[in-house]
């Protein structure tokens, strides 16, 4: 039996109860592997770029993203969806940067309950100083660790596991629509 996070022990079920499919010793040691791996990489990007900028990594991800939008502009509900967050911590993370003047909220002229969040002369400066050490951060963790056909199935892996936990059905319960 294993006993990961993502298994149960075993209780009494009844005859019609289906036992759940436990992951094998493989699938344990990949699980875990990939727990381990992905929490020691946000660990090691946070520390960088809070040491060198101030802000966590998704705060960072924020301001890319906005960097390489029309007008360095979005919805706040596109920047949510895009960082996979829900609104309620895009809501914490645009006040942080707004006080810090990388980001400043702007009404939307057809929607009245609608903003945009809009990276600043400021905040695409501290963008252009900080992202050399992001990418070798990032480089160093990662990429140069992989060779060039691990680095491509790893791309496959995870747009297929994140393909899958987007459904596009109505009602879906993802971060971005919190």
């Amino acid at each position: 039996m294993n006993t990961a996070s993502t298994s149960a022990p075993p209780s009494p079920v009844s005859a019609s109860a289906e036992e759940p499919r436990w992951l094998t010793d493989d699938e344990q040691r990949v699980w875990r592997a990939y727990i381990d791996a992905s929490t020691l990489l946000e660990d090691h990007l946070d520390r960088q770029l809070q040491r060198d900028a101030g802000m966590p990594h998704v705060y960072y991800g924020l301001l890319v993203k906005l960097a390489e939008s029309p007008r360095r502009r979005l919805r706040m509900t596109e920047l949510a969806m895009y960082a996979k967050i829900t609104r309620s911590r895009l809501s914490h993370a645009i006040a942080r940067l707004e006080k810090n003047g990388w980001v400043r909220r702007e009404d939307c002229p057809d929607d009245k309950r609608g903003q945009f969040a809009v990276l600043t002369d400021a905040g695409m400066e501290v963008l252009r100083e900080t992202a050399p050490g992001h990418v070798a951060a990032v480089r160093q963790a990662m990429f140069d660790r992989l060779t060039t056909e691990q680095q491509k199935a790893l791309g496959e892996i995870m747009r297929i596991v994140a393909e899958g936990l987007q459904p596009s059905e109505a009602g879906a319960d993802l971060p971005w629509l919190r």
